[in-house]
């Protein structure tokens, strides 16, 4: 294995070598040189261990020398690519490449009009790889003048509004202007550059005409990249945006695609670019959330939200500009209110299992419980006009105060939460409930191979009917339980989805009727169960054994009003407590069994055993059948005593006949079988 790589490798170092001679011995052919010189992009592009072999032997500078003085200019175009690769593969020859020299020669290729437009594009490329990550990059590319030659081609490339990219021409030279673009965005950002960010914000008014004038996804991502980060963090070059209309221009950019999103799902998506630009403008500066108050962006934020299209890193964005919004502008805040963004926030805050999201919105939740008290106040200092004033008076009809639904969010919460410490204890009692009754069926079953081998056909019937009467209680129970179980975890997921106001009627009557029928389900089962209870038990004792369950109310239900989100929401969540507080009534049958059954597992014999089940006041069926028979046996036995005296009470060790004996039920066994089958009958459990 390692001969092969060693001879992969001295391969490898052939190759450029003949690769470097070629380039040197045919300055006259430049078709040769193009093609040596995309043999070694492929190859340093393949393995890092050939980029650092290649600069070794002087590969790295030739290809920088050749691509300034060569006078064809597909030799130049593939040099300056090789380089940009090279640079952009090895962190090292990026650092040996960034000098002024070559910035200087780069400002040459793409300020002469000579250099067609791939040279260009090229030349970009390479400065794009030279600046990225690296400060003395963004450096050298201001003070050698490059920046202001990427900002005037930013301006100049793209002349008319209306672009047709399926004219060769236009599409190359957007092609240019996209590169650009990234190329501006790699210089203020990664790291921050302040200085950098000074410059480019001249380019603010030209973006913005643009902006307004061509909506398209060719011009507003790349725009909107470039906005992005060039006002980021830097107060200044926030201002100057908002001085020169520019969160303006992206308000009514964004009102424009959200209104296009209900028609098509890609304007959707690119309004999340937009939102995201919004975001980055006001996030230090949350009192220019005034500005977005004049186009109701808010509401078109809320709007988007429901967006089926939108994954959680995009409803994020939103969420966090919601925030943003809503931190420091009270006419933002109001908005939110007024158009159900309250209960849509706590919707999201319960379903979402995304963590940044929560954080999210429990960052617009916060602003909105600030500005509650203040708000319910002052609602009507606002200047609006009269058709405002008459909207507002309805609103307050409907929504009565603000602050209650506040109060009622922190209500559920908190009731969420008891919810799930309740399920949590409902789940231990549910795994006892378990053990006990596999114990129960184990014991049971048991008991009953016993009888069925001592007593024959006789109590074939009523071992049946004890088996029946016993699969229906166990049926009872764990329906019941489970049924409540059920309806706790489906009304828990369902509890904040009802908090819509435009949705929370149709689902408070349909979680209704699905309660009314899963109690109509349980009380006939339970009726069933009763009925055949009788009719297999005939004796008092059995009714002390199993006690009926508390009674269930059917079609409970309470008018409330439609537009009061969280009074369904608190309504829903006291049912869920009173049905988790009612599942522990299964418990109580546990109380009423006969000693015989709480005992199992202690240290027994067949003479305490015997003492225990007699002690007893209330038996179960089984331990009752067991003491009937050994009273019978005991009878039998005495009778024998009487008539005759060789037999004893007390077994003895002694030869036994070996003459079949006849049990007291009449069977006929050989003898010595038939003490041990009736001591096992009487005294085991």
């Amino acid at each position: 294995m390692e001969s092969e790589d060693t001879k992969k490798i001295q391969g490898m170092k052939t190759d450029l070598n003949l690769l470097l001679e070629c380039l040197k011995y045919q300055i006259d052919n430049p078709f040769l040189q193009k093609e040596a010189l995309v043999t070694i992009h492929s190859i340093c592009q393949q393995n890092s261990n050939a980029v650092v072999y290649f600069r070794e032997i002087g590969g790295l500078m030739f290809v920088k020398n050749l691509g300034k003085s060569s006078e064809h200019s597909m030799v130049k175009e593939a040099a300056l690519y090789t380089l940009g690769t090279i640079a952009e593969q090895n962190v090292y020859c990026q650092q040996t490449l960034c000098t002024s020299e070559l910035f200087e020669d780069l400002i040459l290729f793409l300020s002469n009009n000579d250099s067609n437009t791939n040279l260009k594009r090229v030349s970009v490329y390479v400065i794009l790889v030279l600046v990225s990550n690296n400060r003395t990059g963004q450096t050298l590319v201001r003070e050698t003048g490059c920046i202001k030659v990427l900002l005037q081609l930013f301006r100049i490339l793209l002349s008319k509004y209306e672009l047709n990219l399926s004219d060769k021409n236009v599409f190359d030279s957007y092609q240019l202007w996209s590169s650009v673009c990234s190329t501006l965005c790699v210089c203020v950002n990664n790291p921050q550059n302040d200085e950098n960010q000074m410059l480019c914000c001249s380019l603010f008014p030209h973006a913005n005409d643009w902006l307004i004038n061509c909506v398209k996804p060719e011009i507003i991502r790349p725009i909107c990249s470039f906005i992005g980060l060039t006002l980021a963090n830097n107060t200044y070059v926030q201002k100057y945006f908002i001085s020169v209309g520019g969160l303006d221009v992206l308000s009514q950019v964004l009102v424009q695609l959200e209104s296009d999103s209900h028609k098509t799902l890609s304007s959707a998506k690119l309004a999340v670019v937009v939102i995201k630009t919004v975001d980055a403008c006001i996030a230090d500066n949350p009192t220019f959330g005034e500005v977005l108050a004049k186009y109701h962006i808010v509401s078109k934020l809320l709007a988007l939200l429901l967006h089926e299209s939108l994954d959680s890193e995009e409803k994020f964005s939103i969420i966090l500009t919601l925030g943003h919004c809503t931190e420091a502008c009270e006419e933002n805040q109001y908005e939110f209110f007024k158009n159900c963004g309250l209960p849509l926030m706590i919707q999201t805050l319960t379903e979402s299992q995304n963590e940044e999201l929560n954080k999210a919105a429990t960052f617009v939740l916060y602003n909105c419980k600030k500005i509650t008290e203040k708000l319910s106040l002052s609602l009507r200092e606002y200047s609006f006009d009269e058709n405002e004033a008459e909207k507002l008076e309805d609103i307050n009809m409907k929504e009565k105060n603000i602050e209650e639904y506040w109060k009622k969010a922190k209500e559920i919460l908190q009731r969420i939460e008891q919810l799930e410490a309740e399920g949590n204890e409902e789940k231990i009692q549910r795994e006892k409930y378990k053990d006990v009754s596999s114990v129960n069926i184990n014991t049971q079953n048991t008991w009953k191979h016993l009888h069925a081998d001592s007593s024959g056909g006789g109590l074939k019937v009523e071992d049946e009917k004890d088996k029946s009467q016993s699969r229906k209680l166990q049926s009872f129970k764990s329906q019941g339980v489970m049924s409540k179980a059920c309806t706790n975890d489906d009304q828990m997921k369902t509890l904040l989805k009802s908090a819509n106001p435009v949705n929370a009627c149709y689902r408070k009557s349909e979680q209704n009727e699905t309660l009314w029928k899963a109690n109509s389900t349980r009380s006939q089962n339970f009726h069933e169960g009763t009925t055949s209870g009788k009719s297999c038990f005939v004796s008092q004792s059995s009714d002390c054994v199993f006690k009926h369950p508390n009674p269930i109310v059917k079609n409970r239900r309470q008018h409330l009003p439609v537009g009061d989100p969280f009074t369904l929401c608190s309504d829903i969540i006291n049912k869920e407590v009173i049905n988790f507080l009612s599942a522990d009534s299964c418990s109580k049958m546990f109380k009423y069994r006969c000693s015989g059954c709480i005992a199992v597992g202690k240290s027994l014999n067949s003479r305490n055993f015997s003492k225990l089940l007699h002690s007893c006041l209330y038996q179960c069926d089984r331990h009752k059948v067991i003491v009937e028979a050994e009273d019978r046996y005991k009878s039998e036995l005495r009778k024998s005593l009487i008539c005759n005296k060789k037999i004893l009470l007390t077994p003895r060790r002694r030869q036994l006949s070996k003459e079949p004996t006849t049990a007291p039920g009449g069977i006929r066994m050989p003898g010595k079988l038939a003490i041990k089958c009736l001591s096992t009958l009487v005294f085991l459990d």
